[in-house]
Parts: structure tokens; C-alpha cells; sequence
């Protein structure tokens, strides 16, 4: 892993903010012409080179009806656009900068954010954005019918529940759990809360681990049927204290 991969989320989104809006994206930096712009990304230390940055631009442009082909390799970012649509694809030039600048900011790295306040909903899908997890989640929702074993199968969202497994599949009169995470490169570990844990021990064989690596590139699904007895998982107490807070009994009715 070299030292700008930790930023490959944040080229993403600049990518997708040049293929899509061009030099609407750029002037809303203050920038006059897309060469300053890169320019910018550089010294800000996002990547290495101009080229780097106009290479990210590249992955994204076959998506979008601006005069540029882009890369041959048009799936390699298909995954990512498709995510960045779902939160911020209803965003203007403007709005979807700031969300860039607040990304940029959050990394550390100095920008000028003219808008004092973020509205809610933004900084809530800003925050899905930072989760590998909710990645993988979306990559499976929409891809999971090229796991030969589920592709016939009928996918349920239960992640709401919160009761150790994120999705119900039903395959012919069968019905088995999948619970799916995410890794950004080709290696990496998945951890398993307790209740994840309870409910693969309980379901064994029709419980379905499904990692999704490799998210900075080109995704790649790994299914596991019951991993409790084809991982080795090693236990690690984690102690956290859960601050609630409770009225008093009251009359609602006359409030």
C-alpha cells in the first residue's frame, strides 16, 4: 500500500466531480482551468501526479455524456459510480464540491468551505461514504446474482433488524443468511460482533459469510458457508459504556 492510497476514496469523488460536472466542479474551487485544479490535488499531497488525478478523471468519464471516452476499461469504476450516484447523484456542481471539500477537510488537508452549515442529511451520507461496510452492502445488492449459488435466489434486506445478519435469502423453499463485509484491498481481515457471531453458530450451514475485497479496484466476492467452521476467528473483548437517557412517566396527551 503506497502513501496516496489512503486517499483513493477522496480521488474517487473528485473523479466523479470532474467527469460529471467539468469545469463547473473546478471553478467551484476557485480554479479557472482543470490543469490548475490538478495542479491543486497534488500539492494538497492527494496524488503523486497531474496524471494521477487526470487518470481517476478518466475512470469516470465513459459514465457521463461530456465529449470524453475515458478508459477502454469502463468497469473497473462502474461499482464506485454507482455508490456516489446513490448518496450524492441529486447534487448540483455546487453542492456536490462542498461535499468534497468537506471530505478533503476531514483528511486533514486545508480547503476553503464558504458554507458554514452542513445540512444534516449531507453530513449523515457523508458518513456512509467512510464506511467500507455500507460499500460492500451496495456492491452485494446489486451484484450478488453472479455468486453461482445466489443466483436464482430471492434477497431480503434485514440489516434494520440488527440481529446478526444482513440479508435473508431465499433460494427455492430454502432459506439461508448472508452477512456481507468489506475489504479495500485484496487482503485485509472482517471482524464479527457478538450477535454475528451467535447467529452463525446457531444457523451453521445456512449461514453465508460474503466478503467483497478488493473495493478500491475491481470487487471480487469470496462466499463462505458456514465460517465458524472454515475461518479461524480469535476472540477479543472490547468493553464500551451505552449512555441512555429516559424522561419521566408523562401525559402526552397534553403536550
Amino acid at each position: 500500500m503506497n502513501e496516496f492510497d489512503k486517499y483513493s476514496d477522496l480521488m474517487n469523488l473528485i473523479g466523479y466531480g470532474l467527469a460529471k460536472f467539468d469545469m463547473g466542479f473546478v471553478e467551484e474551487f476557485g480554479f479557472n482551468t482543470r490543469t490548475a485544479f490538478y495542479r491543486y490535488c497534488v500539492d494538497l499531497g492527494l496524488a503523486r501526479t497531474v496524471k494521477a488525478v487526470t487518470n481517476r478523471q478518466d475512470s469516470f468519464d465513459p459514465y457521463f455524456d461530456n465529449g470524453r471516452k475515458g478508459w477502454y476499461q469502463r468497469n473497473q469504476r462502474e461499482h464506485i459510480k454507482v455508490f456516489i450516484d446513490t448518496l450524492f447523484g441529486n447534487e448540483d456542481a455546487a453542492g456536490y464540491a462542498h461535499i468534497v471539500k468537506l471530505y478533503i477537510q476531514d483528511a486533514g488537508k486545508q480547503v476553503e468551505i464558504k458554507q458554514s452549515v452542513v445540512p444534516p442529511a449531507i453530513k449523515s451520507r457523508f458518513k456512509q461514504l467512510q464506511e467500507t461496510g455500507k460499500e460492500a452492502e451496495f456492491y452485494f445488492m446489486t451484484n450478488y446474482k453472479s455468486i453461482p449459488f445466489f443466483q436464482n435466489a430471492v434477497l431480503e434486506d434485514a440489516r434494520l433488524w440488527g440481529d446478526g445478519y444482513d440479508f435473508q435469502v431465499k433460494l427455492d423453499s430454502k432459506y439461508f443468511l448472508a452477512e456481507v463485509k468489506g475489504v479495500r484491498e485484496r487482503t485485509g481481515a472482517i471482524r464479527f460482533t457478538q450477535s454475528e457471531y451467535d447467529k452463525a453458530k446457531e444457523f451453521r450451514n445456512e449461514y453465508y459469510l460474503v466478503v467483497v475485497s478488493n473495493l478500491m479496484a475491481t470487487p471480487k466476492f469470496s462466499c463462505i458457508a458456514n465460517p465458524l467452521d472454515n475461518i479461524e476467528f480469535v476472540s477479543k473483548e472490547i468493553r464500551s459504556i451505552q449512555m441512555n437517557y429516559h424522561t419521566t412517566s408523562l401525559d402526552w396527551s397534553g403536550i
